[in-house]
């Protein structure tokens, strides 16, 4: 269980790194008030924009490595660690720092995933899926993920809009994360012909594109604070749904269910303490100027 562990938490800081080090680049470029073609040139010429993307894509391998060597209800909740994570990396190279508030909820994140995956204690590593799991799995995501989209986007702009899309983007990451973990375990088995040959390759490549496309219409729709605790706690919660059902994996039940829903309740109460944090806001794109004195002093941000 070492390996998986210790590559979803690779994963997991990697991502939090390119988000931070893309942040830092479009930091650097002309702001435009519409799209600007320039843009990519720009950003290609900036070293700290193209390290974001080296960081991206070790975070793929490392994700995909985890999923192969263990259960997606280990794998999938460690990735609650990128907002504490993106938080930290974010107040040493943004020129900023976390209040004592900022890291006692950093501190609460990390205690509910430790309670919550004790607690749960998950097994299995189940390599080979039959198609009567994946058809419900896939048929219920896809309405889930539908019904939410209508749902936002009969919502004006505003809490309820990115809540919906941060759901929505959660349940993509899910799906994602499932059809990645049997992709991986096709090419370890049948070689890279296999791999481009299953049809799971490419539903992962197919979720993993909607699931960045939802996000950008989080961050877009609303605040952070709405779309960040729908986006962690719900990745957890349907891979845990997904691992279960699809993958056959164990966790515990009867009396345990308490102290899991202890650690649910604490990573969520860390999370939105976390996303309320005008340095999680900067990072988001949500601020797009220095906060004022007041705010800054009460985030622990030097104020300019």
């Amino acid at each position: 269980m070492l390996l998986p562990v210790l590559f979803a938490l690779g994963a997991a800081l990697s991502n939090a790194l390119a988000t931070v080090l893309q942040r830092k680049a479009a930091l650097t470029v002309p702001k435009s008030e519409g799209l600007r073609v320039g843009l990519i040139l720009d950003l290609l010429r900036r070293p700290v924009w193209l390290a974001g993307i080296v960081a991206v894509i070790t975070a793929g391998i490392c994700q995909a490595v985890a999923l192969a060597t263990g259960p997606i209800t280990v794998v999938q909740p460690l990735f609650v660690l990128e907002l504490p994570l993106a938080l930290v990396i974010a107040a040493a190279l943004l020129q900023g720092r976390l209040s004592r508030a900022g890291w006692l909820a950093v501190g609460t994140v990390v205690a509910g995933l430790g309670v919550v995956l004790f607690a749960a204690s998950p097994e299995g590593n189940r390599t080979q899926v039959p198609m009567t799991h994946w058809i419900p799995a896939v048929a219920v995501c896809v309405a889930a993920v539908a019904a939410l989209v209508v749902a936002a986007l009969r919502r004006p702009e505003g809490r309820g809009r990115a809540a919906c899309f941060g759901l929505a983007t959660a349940i993509s990451y899910a799906m994602t994360a499932a059809l990645m973990k049997t992709s991986m375990h096709t090419l370890d088995d049948g070689g890279v012909t296999a791999f481009f040959t299953t049809w799971q390759t490419y539903g992962f490549a197919l979720f993993g594109v909607c699931a960045l496309f939802f996000l950008e219409n989080a961050m877009q729709s609303g605040p952070l604070v709405a779309s960040q605790p729908a986006l962690t706690l719900g990745d957890a919660c349907v891979s845990l749904a997904l691992g279960i059902t699809v993958y056959a994996e164990y966790v515990r039940t009867g009396w345990w269910l308490i102290p899991q829903i202890l650690g649910a309740a604490l990573i969520a109460a860390g999370v939105l303490a976390l996303s309320r944090l005008p340095l999680a806001r900067r990072l988001a794109s949500e601020e797009k100027e220095q906060p004022e004195q007041g705010t800054a002093a009460d985030a622990g941000t030097p104020a300019p």
